[in-house]
């Protein structure tokens, strides 16, 4: 299991746009992917999950993800929302 600890610096948090866009790289990832804040645990691969977060500008989140690309799909994540979802 690989795991990072992140904080959300988009001014917006993660909002629908920030959550397809983390779908759209763990949709790709054969690992199972978790996306966690102090209060909840969801599928990585969820939008609906990820949006339920309601993680705001300043919060800490964790990406996890058990299998064969877990490393690399961890730090794609985590890059993403430290970027505060540029590029």
């Amino acid at each position: 299991m690989t795991e990072a600890t992140v904080e959300v610096v988009n001014e917006l948090g993660i909002h629908l746009r920030a959550a397809a866009r983390i779908v759209g790289l763990t949709s790709q990832a054969s690992a199972q992917v978790w996306i966690e804040t102090a209060d909840a645990s969801v599928d990585g691969k969820s939008l609906l999950g990820i949006t339920s977060l309601l993680a705001r500008q300043g919060a800490w989140v964790r990406v996890r993800a058990q299998g064969p690309d877990e490393a690399e799909i961890v730090e794609r994540v985590r890059a993403l929302i430290a970027s505060g979802f540029a590029g």
